[in-house]
């Protein structure tokens, strides 16, 4: 039996190193991760742009106009699209289901839904006061826009700064995040 020489323990530990790296960089750059985009509905200028894992729940919560009640579309990130799986609203009113199946529960009355969107046009309003929560951040659309909004999802992740503001934040300054999961 031959003894490796040096040169093909060399290449051996290059070709090692070499592997070994390329797995960092794809591990690093989030390759399998998503991100939830807020973009101008005319433009398509983002204005928003959060990392979102398949899975993870998306709401949108308004004041219903005339009710003057809490409303949520609750969706869920399924690959680059989002699923609506439950309304959650207290009061029946216009735009509301009212002949579907409901549930009362203490977060109010909830309908099922299975409804996917690549895209979900949202018209921010201050009546309203759209806003987005995700992974327990608030995101205040009508402070975000000044006219009709698409949130969609990206397949991508980013890995370097974003700029978010979150509206439950004490001051109105965004902050740069470094997204890396």
């Amino acid at each position: 039996m031959k003894r490796p020489t040096r040169r093909s323990v060399t290449v051996g530990a290059l070709v090692v190193v070499a592997v070994l790296l390329a797995s960092v960089v794809v591990v690093a750059s989030g390759a399998g991760g998503q991100t939830l985009v807020v973009a101008d509905a005319d433009s398509g200028e983002p204005m928003l742009e959060v990392p979102v894992d398949d899975g993870d729940e998306v709401t949108l919560a308004y004041t219903h106009s005339v009710e003057k009640t809490p409303v949520e579309d609750v969706y869920v990130v399924d690959g680059s699209e989002l699923r609506m799986v439950r309304m959650v609203f207290s009061s029946h009113g216009a735009g509301l289901p009212a002949a579907e199946s409901m549930e009362r529960t203490d977060d109010g009355l909830v309908v099922t839904r299975n409804e996917t969107y690549e895209e979900l046009p949202v018209v921010p309003g201050s009546i309203a006061g759209h806003e987005l929560v995700i992974d327990g951040e608030r995101y205040d659309l009508v402070e975000r826009s000044d006219g009709p909004v698409v949130v969609s999802i990206d397949d991508r992740l980013f890995a370097g700064p974003l700029l978010t503001e979150s509206s439950t934040g004490t001051d109105s300054v965004p902050r740069t995040d470094t997204i890396l999961h």
